[in-house]
């Protein structure tokens, strides 16, 4: 398969410009001091529908003829493809319908049939989704539009390094998350051949969650593999298999696949959080988790892609609590007391002198493993930084106490 040319590229872009938002450019002092080289952020996370899968979206189903679009569309997604599908769809007047697993957060699920779909929910993972999708399409003829292995999805979201190549005029180096691959397939092919065409080069960094990186191994087998994958925060990135047409395109064209841990994925939504003030879901911010992670050098330009900002605000809540601990941030301690009047006085001073800040206590006499002469105290504690949380554990030691993190 030839790779998507320049000029294919153009021409999407063309046709999106009336579509999409041309979203902004920002830069990050904290990364650039963390990288040791300038960073900025390309925040797609504004983009209509909340993430880059408009692009492709819209620019597949411009593609087909007047016949297949009377046909309708149909496709299967937990969430951002099928935002996407589901307004190109109600742009180009073509009627879609959208196969979603039963726990699709309720936002993303609102939004789809917002944009005029039929929204269809069956299965507790996107698995079933997939299958009944390809089943309706059997069935009905509607066009199945897949997220990310099509060549016309793929260049549809390549116009997104169109616009940082114009943006960025010493782009060095470029970093994207990966699931399927669609996005960093397109937006590597687009600005290699814009770098080519102007005598440089940039790199392109690849970035996936550990608990589901298919593309290192697949890399390494030359071939797509499908791996076993576990929970993430990322689930937008949760993919087991690479796509065929983008691995192709990945395998010659990107220079570099890293992963990062949900721990890394937080703490990259927190300081986006803290320091850039935007909202971004965790597959989005998988760029910026690398930086922050150290697995990603640098010498010039560098901009991480904010790839979606669409996280359900519960998740948030959860994810702004685990990023806030894997920080150094945030602890829960069980602590052992005598049962006896000012013991829960005395930890309250201690921790006052070591500036800790209690959140929640819980005091109680019931539990497994307890003398009936001791009382647990269960504390929820805010704290600077690693270093200040193992000094709040250190004074409570030395006055005794045997505090235990229950809870991180």
């Amino acid at each position: 398969m030839t790779h998507p040319t320049l000029a294919e590229f153009e021409d999407a872009a063309a046709l999106l410009r009336d579509v999409i938002v041309h979203t902004p450019l920002e830069d990050s002092e904290h990364l650039s001091d963390v990288l040791g080289a300038p960073v900025h952020l390309k925040l797609e996370n504004l983009q209509r529908t909340g993430s880059f899968k408009i692009r492709g979206a819209v620019y597949r189903l411009s593609r087909l003829t007047p016949e297949e679009m009377a046909r309708g569309v149909v496709a299967a997604s937990a969430g951002n493809h099928a935002q996407g599908v589901a307004l190109a769809a109600q742009k180009l007047g073509i009627p879609a319908t959208i196969f979603m697993p039963l726990g699709v957060p309720v936002p993303k699920l609102l939004a789809t049939r917002g944009y005029g779909a039929e929204v269809i929910l069956e299965g507790a993972t996107v698995e079933t989704p997939l299958r009944l999708a390809a089943e309706f399409a059997e069935r009905t003829g509607a066009i199945l539009i897949p997220p990310y292995d099509h060549r016309d999805i793929i260049i549809g979201q390549g116009t997104l390094g169109l616009e940082l190549m114009d943006e960025v005029p010493g782009l060095d180096t470029l970093v994207v998350g990966i699931g399927g691959g669609g996005l960093i397939a397109g937006v590597a092919a687009a600005v290699k051949a814009r770098a080519a065409q102007e005598g440089r080069t940039v790199r392109v960094i690849g970035v996936q969650a550990e608990n589901s990186a298919a593309y290192p191994a697949s890399l390494a087998a030359g071939t797509p593999l499908e791996v076993a994958t576990t929970p993430t925060i990322a689930d937008g990135i949760a993919v087991a298999r690479p796509g065929d047409i983008p691995f192709e395109i990945i395998r010659d064209l990107v220079d570099e696949v890293v992963t990062v841990t949900d721990d890394d994925i937080a703490r990259a939504l927190l300081v986006l959080l803290e320091r850039a003030k935007q909202v971004v879901e965790p597959a989005g911010a998988v760029g910026v988790a690398a930086i922050l992670a150290g697995k990603v050098t640098a010498t010039g330009p560098t901009v991480a892609i904010l790839s979606g900002g669409n996280i359900d605000p519960l998740l948030l809540q959860r994810v702004v609590a685990h990023g806030l601990a894997a920080s150094g941030r945030y602890m829960t301690l069980q602590v052992p007391l005598p049962d006896r009047p000012g013991q829960l006085a005395r930890v309250s001073e201690l921790l006052a002198i070591a500036g800790a800040n209690v959140i929640e206590v819980l005091h109680t006499r019931h539990g497994q493993g307890m003398q009936i002469s001791e009382v647990i105290l269960q504390l929820s504690v805010e704290t600077r930084g690693e270093e200040h949380r193992a000094q709040v554990i250190s004074i409570l030691q030395d006055a005794g106490y045997a505090p235990r993190v229950v809870r991180d």
